[in-house]
């Protein structure tokens, strides 16, 4: 089949399935009937996407398919069929199908299902896009439709009228000057407003390679080259300024609070976009650009290390805090929201490591490889553990942990599911994420040797408490928490369907560790003395939380943590007065120049010199006859005394 209708197909199916839903908008009973249809446009992605990877080459070097857009500037339709993208592309369009599926009981009956599917199916589109695209300005037009998507989709409860469901934090309550609560119609532009502040460097960045390189294919621009011709201060500040971007998408320090605001959106929004998609998009560009940087030969580049130290500790860093926040959190999705965030960190900090590893599998980087197979492991368990919670909010009708043993045998299946997806992803010995943690642990080992101590240790101590906060989750929802007042357990039957496919993959990634040759390193890694510590600690972290969810004596560190260590202030009270400052400022300069050029001094000068010229429009030629005796005299004085100047 030709190549270029299987892409057409991948990126148009998705948008041409939601249309009919929203040009039927003002039919209720066809609005109920037709999101089935929009389902079946991912679906259709789904065997797209399986086709490109068992037909894609999956070793080195990678199919490229062009078609020329504005050849005149290096800006074409470049799709590329490597490693990452085969591989991504089939966790994209599956995710996104067992969420859809999901979706259908989850959103039945909503207010405005023709804008949630056409947004829904918006996004998986542009996520491909992203996930396909060479050439970077195209990968760009993907980014801006992920935001856009997510815009719609985050703030489609836009009516903040179910305090109980919607909002984030507790209604009313206030930290010092602060609202501590986030209603829906907030959610939306919190995102999009720290999403573009991002989007612009990121752009910036990508014009500043078109002019060095003049190229914009990520595979073919010379990336040593181009460092070579910016130098030191060249390769940071574009680097830096295209990092900026995957930052604030993946929502890493201090970038990070709208990720936790944005579960005021519907579950299935916190699924998609949350957890495998939007924010991993970041962590996936990084993955990419990393994949054909190749910075572990570039090692004496001015500049370059630079920038990986800063997303290496910037990555371990948020880590460390989103798994901190998350062991104080009470809220279902907040606490998964700040885990994600964690896991990411982690992404960006073993794929950062990258620079200081020179192993090699398959002509594959080991570092690169492990950011890449944590990334779909957490895609799938994340995701799952979501579509679980929005099943409980539904059950128990609060956001809030609540559900004890008597609740878990209720709802067995959501616990099963939410059993695997816990134990798959903490890296307890010999689940799926022990083999992918046991490889970054091996990296992490590895850079303390060559570079520092540091990120490994940030790393051990992230994973525990990692381990800790997921237990705690399961603990307080089924387990251990309050028994909850209300217990919906009846139905419910595709949203449990949907997490079962979800939670799934996890057992098809554990054979594919032990069965894929570039991964037989990841098995190796297993066996090593650190990483059984590791998994030890992590397995007993595990067993306390789920034992002693709870701590009394720690309640007022644990209300530290739920509030997100007072991080909200930066975004919601020192910015916003920062800027209102600044606009101040601004404003004050703007009402000087319009004073000067339009209200005050200008025109002022103006009038007087058109009076002066009104006295001596008279009528009267003897009246200008004089005027101009007086400039001919006044003009012949003055060349007489040059003149007499210049003789002397």
């Amino acid at each position: 089949m030709n190549e270029w209708i299987l892409f057409l197909i991948l990126f148009l199916a998705p948008i041409i399935s939601s249309v009919p839903i929203v040009l039927a908008y003002k039919s209720k009973e066809w609005v109920n009937r037709l999101p089935p249809l929009s389902v079946l446009g991912i679906f259709i992605s789904v065997l797209v996407s399986i086709y490109i990877f068992f037909c894609a080459p999956t070793d080195l070097p990678a199919c490229r398919f062009s078609y020329p857009w504005i050849p005149e500037l290096g800006i074409n339709f470049v799709f590329i069929t490597d490693y990452l993208s085969i591989h991504m592309g089939v966790v994209t369009t599956l995710i996104a199908f067992f969420i859809a599926i999901y979706g259908l009981d989850y959103m039945k009956g909503d207010y405005r299902l023709p804008w949630y599917w056409f947004f829904f199916n918006l996004f998986t589109a542009s996520m491909l896009l992203v996930v396909y695209s060479d050439n970077l300005f195209l990968l760009f037009v993907g980014w801006e439709g992920l935001g856009a998507a997510s815009w719609g989709l985050i703030g489609h409860w836009y009516k903040d009228d179910d305090k109980e469901l919607t909002y984030v934090g507790t209604v009313d309550r206030k930290v010092g000057p602060l609202n501590y609560f986030w209603p829906p119609s907030s959610g939306g532009w919190r995102a999009i407003s720290t999403i573009r502040f991002g989007d612009v460097p990121m752009f910036i960045a990508i014009a500043a390679i078109w002019v060095f390189a003049g190229n914009l294919n990520i595979s073919q621009i010379g990336w040593g080259t181009l460092f070579g011709t910016v130098g030191f201060a060249g390769t940071i500040i574009i680097l830096l300024f295209f990092l900026i971007g995957l930052f604030t998408k993946s929502a890493q320090v201090p970038f990070s609070e709208w990720l936790m605001t944005a579960m005021t959106g519907p579950t299935t929004v916190s699924a998609l976009l949350h957890s495998a998609t939007m924010v991993a998009a970041g962590a996936y560009v990084f993955m990419r650009i990393t994949w054909y940087i190749e910075p572990w030969t570039l090692n004496g580049v001015p500049g370059l290390e630079t920038v990986y130290i800063i997303a290496l500790f910037v990555g371990l860093i948020s880590g460390l805090y989103g798994a901190l926040v998350a062991l104080g959190m009470l809220e279902k999705k907040v606490l998964l929201a700040a885990t994600t965030m964690s896991s990411l960190g982690l992404m960006f900090g073993a794929t950062a490591a990258s620079y200081w590893i020179h192993a090699e599998v398959n002509g594959m980087n080991i570092a690169v490889l492990v950011g890449f197979w944590y990334l779909a492991t957490h895609a799938f368990a994340k995701a799952s553990l979501f579509l679980v919670s929005g099943h409980l909010i539904h059950a128990t009708h609060t956001r809030f942990a609540v559900g004890d043993l008597e609740f878990g045998k209720k709802m067995k299946v959501a616990f099963a599911t939410t059993i695997i997806a816990t134990t798959f992803l903490v890296g307890i010995p010999p689940l799926t994420a022990y083999w992918i943690k046991s490889a970054m642990d091996h990296v992490m080992e590895h850079l303390a040797t060559e570079y520092s101590i540091l990120p490994l240790i940030l790393l051990l101590a992230t994973s525990i408490i990692y381990s800790a906060v997921l237990a705690r989750f399961m603990s307080t929802n089924f387990i251990k928490g309050e028994k909850p007042h209300v217990a919906h357990v009846e139905g419910g039957g595709l949203m449990k369907a949907g997490y079962v496919m979800m939670v799934s993959m996890l057992f098809v990634i554990f054979y594919l560790i032990f069965t894929r040759s570039e991964l037989k390193e990841f098995v190796h890694a297993g066996f090593e003395p650190l990483s059984i510590a590791v998994g030890i600690a992590a397995l007993a972290s595990f067993g306390i939380a789920l034992y002693k969810p709870r701590m009394p004596s720690m309640q007022k560190f644990s209300t530290v943590l739920s509030d997100r260590m007072y991080f909200p202030y930066l975004n919601d009270y020192f910015c916003p007065k920062i800027g209102f400052f600044i606009s101040r400022i601004c404003d004050c300069v703007n009402r000087g120049l319009d004073g000067f050029c339009n209200i005050w001094v200008m025109p002022g000068l103006f009038k007087r010199i058109s009076g002066s010229i009104r006295l001596i429009q008279t009528g009267q030629l003897n009246r200008y006859v004089q005027i101009i005796l007086s400039l001919v005299m006044a003009f012949l004085i003055i060349a007489t005394i040059v003149m007499g100047v210049m003789l002397v």
